[in-house]
């Protein structure tokens, strides 16, 4: 063997090693002890997290901090049929498909999904405390030879019970962290591959690569294949790799037999980015100097906090729910219902709440990036993608942390730590208030501090941070929060001024430093609300706000405003699309349960800033995403139409999507019905989003109407100076 041939295998090898080692790291664990490892499954790098927040070794713990210490969960049990699945379900679900025929006779499957396959809404509803649990069952999407198959096992026979084979014409399962990883050393193995990023004189050592999904497009290469595709980055010189990618080359991976379909290179005259200053640490941050603009702040709840969870029911307030870790949803809420302060009653407001689907397109049009149009629920696992939260800064203090508990590609339970937090908010908001003017003679002034609870989970989805808000009020109001954050995915360029830009607009995006483009995308996240508003039979009421003409010599007044509700008869009479001129309130009502005076009890959904996907219908990616079509959908209740996207989103072909199903037109006036609703932003990248985000956010409200009889905190007591704790802090001037 000659020099260069053994230098070229030394690096090969080392490559190789490299890769092993780094997806040996991100194999989840069976089982988690206190420090738990997790790993971002896209990069390599690890965070090491506490389960349990620290407690004061001195003095005994307080009721607060053994709410924070969850039980070992070996030994959790189920109490409430929606509690998720646990360590020991999941092993014996792994024994029972071990002894299966499909996958006893193969060495070579993949659990995409195992999760509780949750009893029928109608026994669920029925079900009491103390009563038996119901049966519990489990709902499992398997690889196996390159098929896709859903079975369901029976955990109180041990069978499996429902055995169905996809065809792959409609699309493949969520990819497990394992697949995802194990892609990554694929390219490694061609010459051509290595030969390109030494030209580019980047080290093997400082390759980072991301598993992309690479869509549908209906090409000859594309058919009856698994594909991904793979790029890379330069991780000399910062943690921040995003800002260093190898522009123009991307490879073509098919996900089964792991191997190199094809190689694209068409970068080799883009520079990657020197990453000066992109490092976004506070250990690196404050060598450059502290910026203390505010002091440390923090909310003191002297009696601690007001919630409690037992198991996976929370109660606040007036509040309960139930709450659990989904590996694709990320957090789901499940049967919220609030107290009518007038009855003490506990009245039903949501069946089911989740995030069904996020639809992530690029807007530039070029070999590298056209493909770029993630759905990050079905694709990748949203809940997967959840990274463990940061006491203090994700969350504040007193605040309650929930794992996930999952299964790996093999059936073996694995943790997500601190997936979820739990905590009260305030801050400085009024719930409520009315002064009196002296010119009344009435000396009175009430008031009322607005204290919320919030329901908290971050998934790092490669490049982006989602913090995704599920927020509990007091006055019966539900608001659902999104918050964009992380890091820009950005397009290496030749140019490093703009005044060397021909045609701005074929930039697609904004140039951000020199030899960087952020570009141009849409962001839209998809919820599926399972509205039960006093119960399952409701109706969805378009209230639409007119102008009126007067009638000549009627009033002084040439034009006002009336209120004209229409009741939704079918699907497509409740597919709406925002406009600013032509204003409406979107109610969901219970026509059998009224107020006293004779109006429906309701909620209305009160729509944030949003935004409405520009791309054309036909688009291979708006057709696999068309639930965005419409910002808002009303579906009868359908145990199977849960995921905006279809069961089966990877390479899908958009034949079973939100649109699909509304477009069957079935009846939905005083039925069991779903709401849909989709919080969308356009995102311009400026310099301010380099080199790391801040945070962007919107929401919808979930809001009462005409539900209670009046304002249901009227008798909600004010803080009192004697209530709060004396700080010590410096008064302000």
């Amino acid at each position: 063997m000659d020099a260069r041939n053994l230098l070229r295998f030394l690096v090969f090898s080392f490559g190789i090693t490299l890769v092993f080692l780094v997806t040996w790291f991100h194999l989840p664990s069976s089982f988690t002890t206190k420090e738990t490892v997790n790993c971002n499954i896209y990069s390599g790098w690890c965070i090491s997290k506490n389960r349990f927040q620290s407690s004061n070794p001195i003095n005994k713990p307080t009721a607060s901090t053994l709410r924070n210490q969850k039980p070992r969960h070996e030994s959790d049990v189920p109490h409430h049929p929606l509690d998720p699945l646990t360590i020991q379900e999941f092993n014996e679900i792994r024994a029972v498909l071990s002894t299966h025929p499909l996958f006893k006779s193969s060495n070579s499957y993949t659990f995409n999904s195992i999760v509780l396959e949750e009893p029928d809404k109608e026994l669920v509803l029925k079900w009491k405390k103390g009563q038996p649990l119901l049966p519990r069952k489990a709902s499992v999407v398997a690889r196996v030879k390159g098929v896709t198959h859903t079975l369901t096992v029976d955990l109180s026979t041990s069978q499996v019970t429902n055995y169905e084979t996809k065809s792959d014409s409609s699309g493949y399962p969520t990819m497990t962290i394992e697949e995802m990883t194990s892609v990554l050393d694929v390219p490694l193995k061609s010459d051509e591959f290595n030969r390109t990023i030494n030209n580019r004189g980047v080290n093997l050592a400082d390759l980072a690569c991301l598993p992309i999904s690479s869509g549908w497009y209906g090409t000859p290469v594309e058919e009856n294949r698994r594909l991904i595709k793979v790029q890379c980055y330069s991780t000399k010189g910062t943690v921040n790799f995003y800002m260093k990618p190898i522009e123009g080359l991307t490879v073509l991976v098919d996900m089964d037999k792991k191997e190199v379909v094809s190689i694209t290179d068409n970068g080799l005259n883009i520079p990657v980015a020197n990453g000066i200053d992109t490092d976004y640490r506070y250990s690196v941050q404050k060598l450059n100097g502290e910026l203390n603009l505010i002091n440390p702040i923090s909310l003191e709840q002297p009696k601690g906090p007001s919630f409690t969870v037992d198991g996976h029911l929370v109660k606040w307030a007036n509040w309960e729910f139930h709450l659990k870790a989904d590996p694709r949803a990320g957090t789901i809420i499940s049967q919220a219902k609030v107290r009518d302060p007038d009855t003490s009653e506990m009245r039903n407001v949501i069946y089911k709440g989740f995030t069904s689907e996020l639809f992530v397109p690029y807007m530039d049009p070029t070999d590298g990036w056209y493909f770029k149009t993630y759905m990050d629920a079905g694709e990748y696992g949203f809940g997967l993608q959840a990274m463990p939260l940061d006491p203090l800064n994700d969350c504040p203090r007193n605040a309650y942390y929930m794992d996930g508990v999952f299964a790996s590609a093999d059936g073996t339970p694995f943790i997500q730590p601190n997936m979820i937090c739990i905590f009260e908010s305030y801050a400085g908001d009024i719930a409520w208030r009315h002064a009196e003017c002296p010119i009344t003679d009435l000396k009175v002034t009430e008031v009322r501090p607005k204290v919320t609870l919030v329901v908290r989970m971050a998934a790092a989805v490669a490049n982006y941070d989602y913090i995704m808000d599920w927020e509990f009020q007091t006055d019966g109001l539900i608001r659902s929060k999104v918050g964009l954050s992380g890091i820009l995915m950005v397009k290496g360029t030749t140019y490093e001024n703009m005044n060397q830009v021909p045609d701005q607009e074929y930039l697609y995006g904004t140039l951000l430093s020199e030899n960087i483009i952020g570009v141009i995308h849409d962001h839209f996240i998809t919820y599926y609300l399972d509205m039960d508003i006093d119960g399952s039979d409701n109706s969805f009421v378009k209230v639409n706000i007119k102008k009126h003409q007067t009638s000549p010599g009627e009033s002084p007044r040439k034009s006002y405003l009336k209120a004209v509700r229409k009741v939704a008869k079918t699907e497509k009479d409740a597919q709406i699309k925002l406009q600013l001129y032509d204003p409406s309130e979107f109610h969901v009502v219970n026509p059998l349960k009224k107020t006293r005076v004779g109006n429906p009890v309701g909620y209305k959904l009160v729509p944030g800033a949003t935004a409405a996907s520009l791309l054309d219908h036909d688009d291979p990616p708006q057709k696999r995403a068309a639930f965005t079509n419409n910002q808002i959908w009303v579906t009868p209740y359908n145990k199977s139409e849960q995921w905006a996207g279809g069961l089966l989103v990877y390479q899908s072909q958009g034949d079973d999507t939100l649109q699909v199903w509304s477009d069957r037109d079935r009846p939905i006036e005083n039925k069991d019905i779903v709401l849909w609703y989709t919080v969308g932003f356009h995102h311009v990248p400026c310099q301010e989003d380099y080199p790391i985000m801040p945070t962007v956010s919107s929401s919808f409200d979930l809001k009462p109407v005409n539900f209670f009889e009046r304002n249901p905190i009227l008798r909600m007591p004010p803080n009192f100076k004697e209530d709060l704790p004396v700080c010590k802090a410096q008064d302000s001037s």
